[in-house]
């Protein structure tokens, strides 16, 4: 089996559910969406004087590293992460992976 990374993609709140279509759509497995908060540069907002932290969703999606530069692609158009203001996205890789025997059958990835 090819090595394993997992692509972390930080959207707006609403936006996990593109970048999961985005993700399977390229051939990945699925995904988990994760809520958070945080604030970057272009998110300073402040209601009545008091900054407030614009929610977040973590998308975490483990795929085949092959695939990784293809899975990331399809996030990027979706959800527009080339524009500023709309999230981040980066791929590490993963050392070892229990628990998804569904990587263990090879299956061609869908385009």
């Amino acid at each position: 089996m090819d090595g394993m990374s997992l692509i972390v993609s930080i959207v707006r709140k609403g936006w996990g559910s593109a970048v999961l279509e985005a993700s399977v759509k390229a051939g990945a497995r699925g995904g988990t969406v994760l809520h958070g908060r945080g604030a970057g540069i272009n998110e300073q907002e402040k209601i009545f004087g008091v900054s407030i932290e614009p929610e977040k969703e973590i998308v975490l999606t483990v795929v085949r590293s092959s695939m990784s530069d293809t899975v990331l692609e399809h996030i990027v158009r979706a959800v527009g992460l080339n524009e500023t203001g709309k999230g981040i996205a980066f791929v590490v890789p993963v050392e070892n992976v229990v628990g998804v025997a569904h990587f263990m059958k090879h299956r061609p990835h869908r385009k």
